[in-house]
């Protein structure tokens, strides 16, 4: 089983380099008049992580107004 982990490491580490390579042209990004230029493969991975960010943000008050909720009427 570890050499499954490790090979599914390799296989989506060659993934992610080769779509940072293939994706190295330069974008802007503008928002309230502010614009800023950056590679499209670092915006895609910057908008992956600030989703994950708020997705698991999102979960944790969810938990926890379903937690309150249980107290309550429990």
């Amino acid at each position: 089983m570890r050499y499954v982990y490790i090979s599914l490491i390799v296989v989506v580490t060659a993934v992610v380099l080769l779509f940072k390579i293939q994706n190295f042209d330069a974008v802007t990004v503008s928002l309230f008049g502010a614009g800023i230029t950056m590679p499209t493969s670092l915006l895609i991975i910057v908008v992956y992580t600030l989703g994950m960010v708020t997705g698991s943000a999102l979960l944790g008050l969810l938990r926890g107004w379903v937690k309150g909720a249980m107290r309550q009427g429990g």
